[in-house]
């Protein structure tokens, strides 16, 4: 949301974009011969999945017409907070420059004059959030926002030694440890909607302390307070213990349960999964082929931190209750315990829309774990 300033004088109109340009609205604004420069971006925000690229558009008008391109500044930031912003991109005339993790990643559209919209290839989760297109022209300037959103799953976590045991920095890094971030206010609403419902508080990425609850009760803040994501507010980051609400998105790879003749310990499963050309799952893995691949498995399995777990799409009596979800049984003891395990096996190529190559790897991939696992179908969505 960014605010307007027009001249009297001016008229507007809206052309929508074909559905494979982002769903983009671009404003075109004719203006009087003030000078100035005006920047428009879509409205709303654009979504896309990790692993894929997408549009972020932004046009720029500015009179008088023949201003010399070699002298228009283009620039996109991400709002990383209130006051803070990480550099992605600039250019000035022919001159392009392209920052930290985004280098090789990130392209000017070039779909003719006044097109300032930049590319974004092999999206990250880490890409989500605010970004600011910013059109310089000598002595003039404006400036346009865009949010990112991804296509994912939200997921509380806590660590084997149990609740409210990891600091503001240590959820950070128990989401990035399990494929994931740590979620936004609007990605656990958005959960929430969907009826997530965790009655322990967790960290989310703005720093602040929230939980959803969408079926009140006594044990979790009174049953005669409303549905909704309760909220703690901004905690002190180093000295207050919660636990974390995680996001990931799509995966580059495949999660499969490894069918074998006898359970295994956790040392065992890791092995196993080694000797299968994989690796042991991570949570967030494991939530994203729920999501995603709509994985079916009544069967517990470790998981990479030393958790139980299995997915179910379709419940039903005996896989744990009536409701869709992954269903946790704790950190039982690595060395005595035995249980199945759950695999990923991660695609070679990682491109941005997915090559042909990348399509064949995940149907041989699908047709060699599904000999090995034979799940149970899932023809529902999520």
């Amino acid at each position: 949301m960014f605010l307007l300033i027009l001249p009297l004088a001016c008229a507007v109109s809206v052309s929508s974009l074909p559905e494979d340009s982002s769903r983009r609205r671009v404003v075109h604004v004719l203006e009087d011969e003030t000078g100035a420069v005006i920047v428009q971006t879509a409205p709303g925000k654009v979504v896309t999945h990790r692993g894929g690229s997408i549009t972020l558009p932004c046009r720029f008008h500015h009179e008088p017409e023949d201003t010399d391109p070699a002298r228009i500044r283009i620039k996109w930031t991400k709002v990383t907070d209130a006051l803070q912003f990480e550099d992605v991109f600039v250019a000035l005339g022919k001159q392009q420059r392209v920052f930290g993790s985004y280098r090789g990643r990130v392209f000017l559209e070039q779909a003719g004059p006044g097109d300032a919209s930049v590319i974004i290839q092999n999206v990250t989760l880490e890409d989500y959030g605010r970004y600011e297109c910013e059109v310089t022209n000598d002595m003039e300037d404006d400036t346009g926002f865009v949010n990112l959103d991804l296509e994912g799953v939200v997921f509380p976590y806590y660590p084997r030694e149990g609740r409210y045991k990891l600091n503001y920095h240590q959820a950070e890094d128990a989401c990035k440890d399990q494929d994931a971030i740590l979620a936004s206010h609007s990605q656990l609403h958005k959960a929430w909607l969907e009826g997530l419902d965790w009655c322990n508080a967790g960290w989310l990425e703005d720093g602040s302390v929230q939980y959803p609850i969408s079926h009140p009760r006594d044990q979790c803040g009174r049953k005669d307070n409303p549905a909704g994501v309760r909220n703690y507010g901004y905690r002190h980051k180093e000295d207050e213990r919660y636990d974390a609400f995680c996001f990931t998105s799509k995966l580059n790879g495949e999660v499969y349960f490894l069918k074998r003749f006898k359970k295994v310990n956790y040392a065992e499963g890791v092995k196993a999964c080694i000797r299968d050309g994989a690796a042991v799952a991570k949570v967030g893995q494991l939530y994203a082929a729920w999501k995603f691949q709509l994985l079916d498995r009544c069967e517990a399995g470790w998981l990479e931190d030393g958790s139980i777990r299995y997915p179910i799409v379709n419940p039903r009596s005996r896989c744990g209750g009536s409701q869709p979800g992954v269903r946790h049984l704790g950190f039982p003891d690595k060395k005595f315990r035995l249980y199945g395990v759950y695999c990923f096996h991660k695609y070679m190529d990682e491109t941005a829309g997915g090559s042909t190559g990348n399509e064949s790897q995940k149907e041989n991939l699908l047709k060699s774990k599904r000999s090995k696992s034979r799940p149970v179908n899932a023809t529902n969505a999520i």
